[in-house]
């Protein structure tokens, strides 16, 4: 008979509510734009080690980045995961600043063997983040009003993973089907106030309500090179999707009152198609059993073919390295200090934004981003299971600094994995 553990199970039934009811991460203005702040797919480890994972293949930890890695795992395994984060913001532009704290679940997954070799996985992780309230008093042509921004939301993605390995424990594949959904709402209401001027209050709605579904794929090729040295070779790949949501954008303009019953003009947009970019990605790790571990990552999203509201021209391609590695100095030792997983890791990517559009700034204004994280991997008694913490510095450098906001964040995540060997049956003489 399994094994049946009731403390995961409670978990599970309390941290899904939990992960579909929790706070968003972010502030920043620029979720004002496309789909928002594009959520981290790496757990645990690879967070601290700058976000790798496709050539990560470990049998202690899930990894939804290249769902082949699921086949790493024994045959008597039981994995459980979950992560939470917080973050403090910083944000400049012209003189101002502002700082924010945020925190959120962010993902749940667990994993297990269903056959020698073949593994699944099953999760919910973000998509991505909006999450935005701001606003100025502004003056064109004599006139003064107060220009005010607000949004909200994101997307989620719940997942089911499989992966194989096939060939001599060197090569597996992987794919995971999921189902992306999620509201994100924008709002920008013009107030005038300057008295007895003929301009009009303007209130712009705009929503998208997403239910869909997503696929990607992965393989990873692990050749030794020692008894306890490994090169693992990672690839993986997610179809582009066209989307067909419920959609709207809803204008309404009022007169000098202001009054809901005083509408001069209303107009409604809806059924536009939206686009979620294609992605490759390539990574390659070296392990040195229980003692070393780099990695190294690279990916390319074509978001400049995709649309969005019907219109394309609103993105451009995305494109992110990455750098991490992680050191035990004993991992038999009896010194805790030198069972303790150290890690660090540096990453560097661009928006897929376009900010700014003109017409004589057809390719808009965006940012890039930079960041640096270290870790720490805390392993438990039974040394399987672990309690994982990373401290991330994040920095984005806009194109144009003088007329764009400059933000900064550091972001702390702690997440625990429960390793059991769930499907161990014990025998008596």
């Amino acid at each position: 008979m399994l094994k049946i553990n009731k403390l995961i199970i409670t978990s599970v039934l309390i941290f899904i509510p939990l992960c579909l009811m929790a706070q968003n991460n972010t502030n920043s203005p620029y979720t004002r734009f496309g789909y928002g702040e594009l959520g981290e797919r790496s757990f645990g480890a690879g967070r601290a080690m700058g976000g790798v994972g496709y050539g990560l293949r470990s049998p202690k930890q899930i990894n939804p980045l290249n769902p082949a890695s699921y086949s790493s795992m024994d045959s008597l395994t039981f994995l459980f995961d979950f992560g939470v984060a917080g973050q403090l913001s910083w944000f400049q532009e012209d003189g101002n600043r502002q700082h924010d704290v945020n925190g959120n679940i962010e993902y749940i997954a667990l994993q297990f063997p269903v056959y020698k070799g073949v593994a699944l996985s099953f999760g919910l992780l973000p998509y991505s983040f909006v999450g935005y309230k701001f606003g100025a008093i502004r003056t064109e042509n004599g006139v003064s009003f107060q220009d005010s921004y607000n949004g909200s939301g994101g997307l989620s993605e719940a997942y089911g993973g499989i992966s194989w390995e096939f060939w001599k424990k060197r090569m597996a594949v992987g794919a995971n089907f999921g189902y992306l959904f999620g509201n994100i709402r924008h709002e920008q209401i013009v107030t005038m106030i300057n008295e007895g001027t003929d301009a009009y209050n303007t209130n712009r709605y705009q929503e998208l309500r997403v239910r869909d579904f997503k696929m990607n794929f992965g393989l990873q090729y692990t050749q030794p090179i020692s008894k306890t040295e490994s090169i693992t070779l990672g690839l993986a790949f997610s179809p582009s999707r066209e989307m067909k949501p419920k959609s709207y954008q809803l204008t309404q303009v009022y007169s000098s009152t202001g009054s809901v019953n005083d509408v001069i003009n209303s107009d409604t947009i809806s059924g536009e198609k939206f686009g979620l970019a294609a992605t490759y990605g390539i990574g390659l790790s070296y392990v040195k059993e229980n003692k070393l571990l780099i990695a190294a990552d690279f990916s390319y999203e074509d978001w400049g073919k995709m649309s969005y509201f019907g219109e394309k021209n609103h993105f451009r391609d995305r494109y992110r390295t990455a750098l991490g590695g992680e050191y035990i100095p004993g991992y038999n030792k009896r010194m805790y200090l030198n069972r303790i997983r150290y890690r660090a890791g540096v990453h560097y990517a661009n928006s897929y934004l376009r900010l700014n559009q003109t017409t004589s700034n057809p390719k808009g204004d965006s940012y890039n981003e930079v960041g640096a994280s270290i870790g720490l991997g805390l392993p438990l008694i039974d040394n399987r299971s672990m309690v994982n913490v990373s401290f991330e510095y994040m920095k984005k450098l806009p194109d144009v600094k003088a007329s764009m906001v400059d933000e900064q964040y550091f972001r702390f995540t702690v997440n625990y994995t429960f390793n059991e060997l769930w499907f161990f049956k014990s025998k008596l003489d």
